[in-house]
């Protein structure tokens, strides 16, 4: 049968204002026999090869040829020649930047292409540090980026959105170096692309209130989500780590002062992940997710949070339910079908990776209010805290888990 605990619980979305609960998260080949090692990757030599349009043995050529050339630039600057830079071309033929006649010739007699330049790439880097500046000053919305373009001999501009204020203003300001600087006009807009491991901090709506990453999966479609504590996710905000948005929440049960189930989900942006290694922040490396088999009341178990690290116990109960008391005088909310351990949370910690062994568990709902952890304390007496199943959420979403 579920229970009720009355207690002063409070949210572990702790910095987040989204909740206000206790939340706190056979023989062996001799040497002779062992194959010979390829050169390069496999895989890479078959991608190469479609991308040049060339066979694997013309990639491998390819390969080979840049690889002799750069020993041989690398030659030339241990020499002391002064070169400006250096690149490749189409057809796979490095040419180098001379300063002087003296490091021309120096890089004709290497068997390396010369030029040279009108500006070069020292002075390319300054126009480069220059504009560097100005962003810093404004972030110019509608300009998709900005590089030394060394075999062109300019800085590329390149703009998703030349009627934005902010890039007029940004490319008034560049139109000052001339020709030096090239625009360009993209259809593309750029974002962060992370690989976010559980446990990490993300940061709700970009602002300082913040949970902990849970899980990753996928529905039918292949669809990527972050499986999460319902609270985390509530009013569908979208999620940020180091600075970038990386998701979207979706879906919840949650909900404030109301009969709740603490489980949510966010649609994953383009172009990022969840890894399926569970990160420890520094205790002991990263945990791989091998699957979702829920382990026995009583199993040993670790979460990991942004608030309170790597901290573990052991599982006590499932199918808890709880009173959550809101610490800004609101309405208390009980959520139910939670599961209980002993391991030490706080808030912050919420929808942080709960797992057992290789087996992913659950995600930080709560637990007492003003309970204290120590930082990666590992088992520590006395302390508890609750969590939502992970496999209950997968199966209310339709998703699957994803393993390493």
């Amino acid at each position: 049968m579920p229970f009720s605990v009355k207690k002063s619980l409070i949210a572990a979305a702790a910095a987040s204002a989204l909740v206000p609960l206790v939340i706190a998260m056979s023989g062996s080949a001799t040497a002779a026999q062992q194959p010979a090692q390829p050169k390069y990757q496999p895989e890479m030599v078959a991608v190469l090869a479609k991308t040049l349009g060339t066979d694997e043995k013309g990639a491998v050529a390819r390969l080979d040829k840049e690889a002799d050339q750069q020993q041989r630039l690398e030659g030339l600057a241990r020499g002391g020649a002064r070169i400006d830079g250096a690149f490749v071309d189409g057809a796979g033929n490095l040419t180098v930047n001379a300063a002087d006649a003296g490091v021309a010739a120096k890089a004709r007699a290497a068997g390396l292409g010369v030029r040279v330049p009108a500006r070069g790439e020292a002075a390319l880097n300054k126009v480069q540090a220059q504009l560097d500046q100005i962003a810093a000053r404004q972030v110019p919305a509608g300009v998709a980026a900005w590089s030394v373009d060394v075999a062109n001999d300019v800085v590329k501009v390149e703009v998703s959105d030349a009627r934005s204020p902010q890039a007029k203003a940004f490319l008034a300001e560049a139109a000052r170096f001339g020709s030096a600087v090239r625009v360009e006009n993209t259809a593309t807009t750029l974002q962060a692309q992370a690989v976010v491991y559980p446990g990490s901090k993300m940061n709700i709506n970009g602002g300082s209130g913040y949970c902990s990453v849970g899980f990753g999966a996928r529905n039918s479609s292949g669809v990527q989500y972050l499986v999460s504590a319902g609270h985390c996710v509530a009013g569908l905000p979208s999620l940020y780590f180091n600075g970038a948005a990386f998701a979207k929440g979706t879906n919840t049960r949650y909900a404030l002062g109301s009969n709740s189930v603490d489980m949510g989900i966010a649609k994953i942006n383009s172009g990022n992940s969840i890894a399926t290694q569970v990160g420890t922040w520094g205790a002991q490396g990263t945990i791989a997710v091998r699957g979702g088999t829920r382990a026995s009341v009583g199993a040993s178990i670790c979460k990991s949070g942004a608030t309170t690290g790597w901290t573990c116990g052991t599982i006590k109960a499932y199918n808890v339910t709880v009173t959550y008391t809101d610490p800004n005088g609101g309405p208390d909310t009980v959520v139910r079908g939670l599961a209980s351990s002993s391991v030490c949370t706080m808030g912050g910690d919420s929808g942080g990776a709960y797992i057992s062994g290789n087996q992913a568990q659950g995600m930080t709902s709560g637990g007492p209010t003003g309970q204290q952890c120590t930082f990666n304390g590992g088992n520590q007496s006395g302390k508890s805290s609750y969590f939502q199943p992970l496999s209950d959420a997968l199966s209310y979403y339709g998703l699957t888990l994803n393993v390493g």
